[in-house]
């Protein structure tokens, strides 16, 4: 079954596309600038946006949604870990690994299947030297928005 839009929000850097089912957020895409937006269809997509703008307007605004992130054990473990980054902090896809008794690869293609970003912040992991890729990319669109968020949270020095 193809899963729509719950509501579809302008961010700075993308259209945020938000995916619900019932109360609980699944998903959120990164949209092209541009892109129609959708009112919210229900109370807590209508929820779900309001969180997202509080972050856009506060990096220190702290999410309080009930989600379902499926994905495997160890993308759930890659997940938690990810989730206890401070804001203004990144962790290397090493640091990670090592927690983990894993390699850096394994944690990057975690947490390029995430589904839940912002919620689930894997924009604050990093490679060892630069920024590393997002989104399984490397470069273009994607590292842009990488960049926007880490700017926007205070984080200083990658590029």
């Amino acid at each position: 079954m193809l899963e729509t839009h719950t509501a579809r929000m302008a961010a700075p850097y993308a259209v945020l596309g938000v995916h619900t089912r019932g109360e609980w957020l699944t998903g959120i895409d990164y949209l092209p600038v541009g892109a129609p937006t959708l009112a919210p269809l229900d109370a807590f997509a209508w929820e779900v946006c309001r969180q997202l703008s509080a972050y856009l307007d506060d990096p220190d605004f702290r999410f309080d949604l009930p989600y379902v992130a499926e994905g495997t054990d160890y993308q759930a473990r890659v997940w938690e870990r990810v989730r206890s980054i401070p804001r203004g902090q990144t962790r290397s896809y090493m640091d990670i690994a090592r927690e983990l008794r894993s390699g850096p690869r394994p944690v990057g293609t975690a947490c390029g299947a995430n589904r839940i970003p912002l919620v689930i912040p894997c924009h604050r992991v990093v490679a060892s030297r630069g920024i590393g890729g997002f989104m399984h990319s490397r470069g273009g669109h994607a590292i842009e928005i990488k960049r926007w968020l880490l700017r926007h949270e205070g984080v200083k020095g990658l590029q």
